[in-house]
This record gives structure tokens, C-alpha cells and sequence, in this order.
């Protein structure tokens, strides 16, 4: 974790925030702003720290799509969360990406099991989560059940990208907080 510069946090906030709002009201998030961030992250890195931020933001976009795109191939991640990951990977960089994807995951999680518990689905869910399991070992496609379908109506969606927004800003405030100056 490292402390970034005011102006990375401003365009960090500022899209993801953006995002969670865009993700609320209408189940997406907008190629415009994640080209945005993916064009100030990468601009502002190489500015600020040359070469080597340059290669930090390349890196940050590399492992957000490592780790997010087989998701989205899953179907269990939509293609909007790909690219908002990426974005923030080429402001924040890959180590501190990867603060954020842990914080937003933490985070998504404790709000899945909320909606979950008020929709009485948790038992189901988990029951799902353990045929995804089996179905993933065996090698074939986990999304065998509509409800495990993101293109499902079945399915429960929760908005990602208000999960990733609250991970950015928990990890900025940690950073203000424990981060070496």
C-alpha cells in the first residue's frame, strides 16, 4: 500500500464514484469513463513517475484483466466491472490494485449476503456456490442454472461497481491512514 499523489486519488474518486452512480441507475457502466480513466491513468503515471509508472499502470490494467476477465467469461462479472477494474489498475498501479480488488471483494461479499438475507436466498445461494464449485472441478461451464447466469433474469445482480467504489475509498482512507509518507 502506498500513499498516491492527491491527483491520482481526485480521478480515482471522481470515476468511481461516477461508476456507482451509473451502475445504480441503469446496470451499467459506461465505456466513456472507463476510457477516461484508463487514458488519465495511464497519462498521469507516465507523467508523474516516467518510465517506471508508465510500466506500473501497464501493470495495474494487465492484473485487473487477469484476474477479472476469466470472471466475465464465467458469466458471474459483467464486462463493465472489467473495464472499471482496469481503469482504476492504470491510475492506482498493481500493487495498490490489488489492496483495492481485496477491499472491494470484502466488501461486495458482505453486501451479496445483505441482499441475499432480504430476498430469503441465502440457503439457495449457497447450495449454488457449491454446484459452481463441483461443476468448475470438473471442468465444465459452472453456469449450468439460470440463477447462476448473469444474462438471467433469474439471476440476482448486484451492482459491482458500488462495491468497487466503497473498496476505492476504504482503501484510500486506509492508505491516509497507514500508508508510509
Amino acid at each position: 500500500m502506498s500513499l498516491l499523489p492527491v491527483v491520482f486519488q481526485i480521478v480515482l474518486l471522481l470515476m468511481v464514484a461516477v461508476a456507482a452512480v451509473y451502475d445504480i441507475r441503469f446496470r451499467r457502466i459506461p465505456n466513456w469513463l472507463v476510457l477516461t480513466g484508463l487514458v488519465l491513468g495511464l497519462g498521469l503515471n507516465t507523467f508523474w513517475f516516467q518510465w517506471r509508472g508508465a510500466r506500473a499502470s501497464l501493470m495495474g490494467i494487465g492484473l485487473a484483466f487477469l484476474i477479472y476477465f476469466p470472471l466475465y467469461l464465467l458469466r458471474g462479472m459483467g464486462a463493465g466491472d472489467v473495464k472499471l477494474m482496469a481503469a482504476i489498475g492504470a491510475i492506482v498501479g498493481a500493487a495498490n490494485w490489488f489492496g483495492i480488488f481485496i477491499v472491494s471483494s470484502l466488501l461486495g461479499g458482505v453486501v451479496a449476503i445483505v441482499l441475499l438475507l432480504s430476498r430469503g436466498r441465502l440457503m439457495n445461494s449457497l447450495w449454488n456456490i457449491g454446484f459452481l464449485f463441483q461443476r468448475l472441478f470438473s471442468l465444465k461451464a459452472p453456469y449450468a442454472r439460470e440463477e447462476l447466469d448473469l444474462s438471467s433474469p433469474k439471476s440476482i445482480k448486484l451492482p459491482h461497481g458500488v462495491a468497487i467504489a466503497g473498496g476505492s475509498v476504504l482503501f484510500l482512507a486506509a492508505a491516509w491512514i497507514w500508508a508510509p509518507r
